[in-house]
């Protein structure tokens, strides 16, 4: 059940023993509007926890490295950033169907969760979550800011795309003039460093890249063998998808993943008018007009079938 502003604060001022569920393959926005929100029940007397299927990448561990709280029976459950119960991971058959609320953004959210509070008109869950505090008037420690500007940030690709509003350059404007944060050394670490793997991978990248549907789509499909041979994890695969909408003609990229054998994580992309949210629907996923994800099962070139076929519809 959609719920109110006034409803979601109500509530999150009045639970505890809590466990935050964040995606599996964490990104920069569901990774800060976790920690953030366990910031905010630690700092008003609750107990929480931040849960994840999968581990987070090392480069968010300045983020992460808070303590949860222990000791607890968890009563009330919560998810952030998570459009589908699906996407928990592991942890969607034991608190799947037991979800109090949900707070997120995205406009393909399945409404699994007993309340949920979306706002698909925001750049990032993050976004959503600081517009709760700051109704709620709740005064952010340096640590949740740096949470929060981390996760606007990386999930408009550095206030680039078209998701980004004068409201997020608002609240980001606020956060910048009410906390002293590095915000050159949280880009560099978002944005510019990189492994030697990934660099490696990055050089690869171009040869795995291939043009289908007359060059209107690129795939980009790497399978654990690769990711072996290279000596990459898979959680350092964040960031590349945009690289398969680069070319010069491409309307939709997408980038595959292998998880497990015969099993592909695939991030879309859409350049310009070509909603990648619908067409990964139709594969079992969700997400943005511009970005999305699904998973497809089947050998490489099966899962590349599916998506060839998906797409080709769309762009018809």
């Amino acid at each position: 059940m959609f719920v109110s502003e006034r409803e979601t604060i109500e509530f999150l001022k009045n639970c505890d023993n809590i466990y935050i569920f964040t995606h599996q393959s964490p990104d920069g926005d569901c990774i800060g509007t976790g920690f953030a929100l366990h910031d905010f029940f630690r700092r008003t007397g609750r107990r929480s926890a931040v849960l994840c299927s999968d581990k987070f990448p090392e480069k968010f561990k300045f983020r992460t490295d808070t303590e949860n709280d222990s000791d607890f029976t968890p009563e009330v459950f919560i998810t952030v950033d998570v459009a589908d119960k699906k996407l928990m991971g592991k942890y969607e058959e034991p608190y799947g169907d037991k979800i109090n609320l949900c707070i997120d953004h995205h406009v393909s959210n399945k409404d699994y969760a007993e309340r949920t509070f979306l706002k698909a008109d925001d750049a990032a869950a993050c976004q959503v979550l600081y517009g709760l505090f700051r109704t709620m008037g709740f005064e952010l420690s340096d640590y949740s800011a740096a949470c929060l500007y981390t996760g606007m940030a990386t999930d408009t690709g550095c206030f680039k795309y078209e998701s980004t509003s004068a409201e997020t350059h608002e609240m980001i404007g606020e956060i910048m003039r009410h906390h002293k944060l590095n915000y050159a050394v949280i880009n560099r670490s978002m944005f510019d460093i990189k492994s030697k793997a990934r660099m490696i991978l990055e050089s690869k990248f171009v040869n795995l890249m291939e043009e289908y549907l007359d060059n209107k789509l690129v795939i980009a499909a790497v399978t654990i063998d690769m990711m072996k041979e290279i000596g990459i994890d898979y959680d350092e695969f964040e960031g590349l998808a945009p690289m398969t909408i680069q070319l010069e003609g491409t309307e939709v990229g997408v980038l595959m993943k292998e998880r497990e054998p015969n099993v592909f994580r695939c991030s879309f992309r859409s350049a310009d008018s070509v909603n990648v949210s619908e067409i990964c629907q139709t594969l079992g996923g969700g997400g943005h007009a511009k970005a999305a994800g699904c998973t497809v099962e089947g050998d490489i070139e099966s899962a590349k079938a599916q998506i060839i076929e998906a797409v080709g519809k769309a762009l018809k």
